[in-house]
């Protein structure tokens, strides 16, 4: 039973954000479990270089470049995906930006910079795999929050925290009304998670990381690898009865009071 519980053999993922960081490690995941994959993604050279790494596990893979932001291309990635592969079994909405500005100064321009990013653009990825597994009465999405969905983070944060506050709203409104109907949505939200962007700000600001980790009990920032077997899992017939869950991915982040103490090993 355990060897066809999480085989993804025969299924049609799409992933967002797939160039890099957790959007790539999510679709590899997916293929190393025997998924088909389509990999979305603003940088295409990225996207054609996490192409050729699913291809070489044997999958078929379609890359596409695709900004989430512009639903009009969203439009057209799933035109790309219908007439390669003709359904859709999983979403993994990864890819969104953010802007970094104190709240008294960011403009309102940023502000919905961000929202269309994070929140319009996911919504209409889902809405977009949503028809197609409504007709199918099958499908798995999977929205990538943060711990910024349920808790604030300060820093200049603010539209970001607004956006993912949304995300997880979002996931409970759609797994609610689709759940009858065989599509099951949920979220992830990750603490920080070692990536280009992370490690951008961490060489700006060399305080940050010792920041975090006192944050995190686990003694160690996330790695885009944290996600794979979690992905798997919500692609997987194995989470057949989950949807709705906003899933921590955070070291234990969220479990400790902030006034807790690290037990050092």
């Amino acid at each position: 039973m355990q060897g066809t519980m999480f085989d993804l053999t025969g299924r049609v993922a799409v992933v967002s954000g797939a160039a890099q960081g957790l959007g790539r490690a999510m679709a590899l995941a997916l293929a190393e479990a025997g998924a088909d994959v389509v990999l979305v993604d603003r940088n295409a050279e990225g996207a054609e270089r996490t192409r050729a790494e699913a291809a070489a596990l044997g999958r078929r893979a379609l890359a596409v470049e695709c900004d989430v932001s512009q639903p009009v291309q969203i439009d057209r990635l799933f035109g790309q995906m219908d007439s390669e592969f003709g359904r859709i079994d999983f979403l993994g909405n990864v890819a969104g930006d953010a802007v970094l500005c104190k709240p008294e100064e960011i403009s309102l321009a940023q502000v919905r910079q961000v929202l269309e990013t994070l929140v319009v653009g996911r919504f209409y990825m889902c809405q977009q795999a949503g028809r197609r597994m409504l007709a199918a009465r099958r499908g798995s999405i999977v929205n990538i929050g943060s711990l910024a969905s349920t808790t604030a983070l300060g820093r200049g944060h603010v539209a970001y925290s607004m956006a993912m506050g949304a995300v997880a709203q979002m996931t409970r409104e759609l797994s609610t009304e689709w759940a009858a109907s065989g599509v099951r949505v949920n979220a992830i939200l990750p603490a920080q998670v070692l990536n280009p962007s992370l490690q951008a700000r961490m060489a700006a600001d060399p305080s940050l990381e010792a920041t975090w980790l006192r944050g995190i009990p686990a003694g160690r920032l996330g790695r885009p690898a944290d996600i794979a077997g979690l992905a798997v899992l919500l692609a997987s017939d194995a989470s057949s009865w989950i949807t709705g869950a906003l899933i921590p991915m955070d070291g234990g982040n969220l479990a400790m009071n902030a006034g807790g103490s690290l037990r050092q090993a």
